[in-house]
């Protein structure tokens, strides 16, 4: 922290002076003896050996100028990467103390009780809570200083690296054994490139690399993770060829051979997809053009695409190479994308969209080839493209790209560009998906268990322009969605939608992702399914989606969402998600009724909400009808269904969404807590899935839910009368008005769902 960077700028110039000196001493030398050998008065064997070795020395004062030079780059660029970093740490000590603690000279965070008032120092001694607070403010300060002297920590090993390298003679053949070195390079991170490059080959090799080069190659990633040139130049040494053979060692031993350190083998798993994560990335002004489109096309065909040309080029060449055994086949592809998961960084929306590509048109000229034969190997997973899916997910721009039917692929010279019905339908045109392949005295196809998880994760993100949710999130009901998103949205009901006399089928892995994602616009399904808004039906006649303002609405038919939504549910948790948000959202318009409102005004959304929470009636109803019940009793059906609804109902989560957050308050969540609070106590006393359906059945009954919202809703008004007989009063009238919508509702989602099997 005290050390003065700017003797690096200082000796870079004076290097640069060497080089300006060297360059005279070149200029002499060239006049002075090398012109003896070359005039008219010196001929013969010996002017001819003499001109060779003048020539020698010769290039050594160009090559001193060459290194000279790179050595001074490598200050300033050591000096501009110890700057930043200096100034980060600096700025993580100030918000330390500005937070009320300490930082010794050391980097060690203490919490600061000597600056204190009196009464504060008090609370602190005597209340754990209190404590327990500071000791996280502390840790996470702490983490973060420890953070970045690492980050300058392996900055300067980087530094040293290069230093090293730069002064070593790269030409053996150039008359010297150890003069300057010609080919000296003025950028730490090609250095480190070309250092990470030779162990990364010969650990894909099989060849033996010491524990010093692992970790130093694990340095080298974590240094660099964002760095381009180190990206780029460690993918050209490696190509996709060696870069797959790297991942099937590091796969290899991370599982089989050297268990112990797996860890440490995943994490190079990890610097390797970052990798080719930074290496891939577009630059902004192509990033912006639709995925295919001529204005990409352009850049890939000219020289400032070229590494992303070849690169991509070779992936195709390699992706269907097989890596295993002609009874026990590994494609490229399957490691590639494997390898892919490992990174934290984000892979650009073009580079996705071309690979999913890619793999769609592979699998339909290669069929089968991404079937897994025989055992599963750890750490690869066999469906290449629904792996890629859940690598897609994690950039949400690039999973609705991908999904839009009407967005940047429409229109554009793909092999599918229609993936949301290759992907996510059924019948002709759409995928067959992989199965489970195992060989012996006959051969035997099982399905995947993992099948549709990449692609349930990226419908998701595709559909809500968020990452999907993870255990314990629960989404909010009323989020913005553009154009791209709500047609994603549109679409999968569409890809979803029963035929005449069915409910939707959907696939297990299918239902939770996709009510995540149905569940954020429960904004739009309540006007649907209460069937009281024009816009609505006059939206899922036309382009099944219409605006108000910037937000885009979803707009499809009753029978198309009812049905769908009938679909999800086979799947407790997945209907309670739904359920809960429906709830959730009635909370909201109950309670954003303004003082003074006339009856008119607060029965309509009353209304509105009976005629939904009936549908989910009648769903509920035709689930537990069902003989065969997808695998659940009906009691494990109900109970799940309790657990979920009031495992978040009291706690909901803030989602955040285009860079803010949507706050939840307090008050739009007093019907639904004073219900899943009534319920909770309910279930405490019994423990079997057969009482807690009862439970279930009790307040999941219209009379006891609808009852419970509507009076602890008309308790926060002063214009809303609740005295006399329940049946008599202005609540009362109300409660009729939600209750006589529920039957509406119920009959009208019955109609749709008579008769159906699954």
């Amino acid at each position: 922290m005290a050390t003065d960077l700017g003797t690096l700028t200082t000796a870079a110039d004076a290097w640069d002076g060497m080089a300006k000196e060297f360059s005279k001493q070149e200029k002499a030398y060239k006049r002075d003896v090398c012109g003896i050998s070359m005039g008219p008065a010196w001929i013969g064997l010996s002017a001819d050996a003499a001109n060779r070795r003048f020539g020698v020395t010769l290039q050594e004062y160009q090559n001193a100028q060459t290194e000279a030079k790179a050595i001074a780059s490598l200050l300033r660029d050591a000096h501009t990467q110890f700057v930043e970093l200096r100034g980060k740490l600096r700025a993580a000590r100030q918000d330390a103390v500005a937070a009320g603690m300490k930082v010794s000279d050391q980097g060690v965070v203490a919490y600061d009780t000597a600056s204190l008032d009196e009464g504060p120092r008090n609370a602190y001694h005597h209340d754990p809570e209190f404590q327990e607070s500071v000791r996280k403010q502390v840790q996470a300060s702490q983490n973060r200083i420890d953070q970045l002297v690492n980050e300058i920590t392996d900055a300067d090993k980087g530094v040293q690296l290069a230093l090293n390298a730069v002064v070593v003679d790269s030409n053996l053949l150039d008359g010297t054994s150890n003069g300057f070195n010609g080919q000296a390079q003025g950028d730490i991170e090609k250095y480190e490139a070309e250092n990470a490059e030779d162990i990364a080959n010969r650990l894909a090799a099989g060849d033996k690399v010491s524990a010093a080069e692992l970790a130093e190659l694990r340095r080298a990633f974590r240094d660099n993770s964002d760095d381009t040139v180190f990206s780029q130049t460690l993918l050209k040494g490696l190509g996709p060829d060696g870069t797959i053979k790297l991942t099937n060692e590091l796969n290899e031993l991370a599982y089989n051979d050297d268990k112990r350190h797996k860890a440490q083998y995943l994490e190079l798993q990890g610097g390797l997809a970052d990798t080719v994560a930074k290496a891939t990335q577009v630059p902004g002004s192509v990033a912006d053009a639709p995925p295919g489109s001529q204005k990409f096309k352009d850049w890939v065909a000219g020289d400032d695409g070229r590494f992303y040309r070849q690169w991509m080029e070779g992936v195709s060449k390699y992706g269907t190479k097989n890596y295993g055994s002609e009874t026990h086949p590994l494609y490229g592809y399957q490691s590639f994308v494997s390898m892919m998961q490992h990174s934290d960084s984000q892979y650009d929306d073009q580079f996705l969209y071309q690979m999913g590509d890619t793999l769609i048109a592979t699998e339909k000229q290669n069929v089968g080839i991404f079937a897994q034969w025989g055992a599963a190997r750890d750490g690869i997973r066999a469906d290449a493209l629904d792996n890629l899916l859940s690598v897609m997910s994690k950039n949400p721009d690039a999973a609705t790209a991908f999904f839009d039917p009407a967005g940047n692929g429409a229109g554009v010279d793909h092999v599918d560009s229609d993936h949301l019905h290759y992907l996510a339908g059924s019948g002709d045109g759409t995928r067959e998906w992989p199965k489970q392949i195992i060989t012996g005295y006959t051969v035997t196809e099982i399905d995947d268990p993992l099948s549709r998880t990449g692609l349930g994760a990226a419908l998701e993100a595709a559909a809500t322009g968020q990452p999907p949710l993870t255990a314990g999130q629960d989404p909010w009901p009323e989020v913005p969605h553009s154009d791209g998103q709500a047609r994603v949205m549109h679409g999968i009901i569409q890809e979803l939608k029963a035929g005449e006399g069915t409910d939707a089928p959907v696939h297990v892995n299918l239902r939770q992702p996709l009510a995540n994602a149905l569940a954020q616009y429960t904004n739009d399904t309540h006007e649907i399914l209460s069937g009281m808004n024009a816009s609505y039906v006059r939206g899922a006649g036309g382009d099944g989606y219409f605006h108000d303002g910037d937000t885009a609405h979803l707009a499809v038919s009753q029978k198309d969402l009812v049905q769908v939504m009938r679909g999800l549910s086979e799947d407790p948790d997945a209907y309670a998600t739904l359920h809960k948000a429906e709830a959730r959202y009635i909370d909201t318009q109950l309670y954003g009724i303004p003082e003074g409102a006339t009856h008119s005004e607060k029965s309509a959304p009353l209304s509105k909400a009976g005629a939904t929470l009936g549908a989910y009636t009648a769903i509920r109803e035709d689930v537990i009808n069902d003989e065969r019940m997808a695998g659940y009793s009906e009691a494990d059906w109900k109970s799940k269904i309790a657990y979920h609804i009031i495992g978040g109902a009291v706690t909901p989560l803030a989602i955040p969404t285009g860079g803010t957050s949507i706050a939840v308050g307090d008050a739009l969540q007093r019907g639904v807590d004073t219900w899943a609070w009534q319920w909770g106590n309910s279930m405490k006393a019994e423990a079997d899935a057969t009482a807690n359906a009862a439970v279930a059945d009790l307040y999941l009954d219209a009379n006891n839910q609808l009852n419970t919202m509507v009076d602890t809703w008309a308790a926060t008004r002063t214009d809303v009368d609740t005295t006399g007989e329940a049946s008599n009063g202005e609540a009362g009238a109300f409660t009729n008005d939600i209750l006589d919508g529920h039957d509406r509702g119920e009959r009208t989602a019955s109609k749709y769902l008579t008769d159906t099997t699954n």
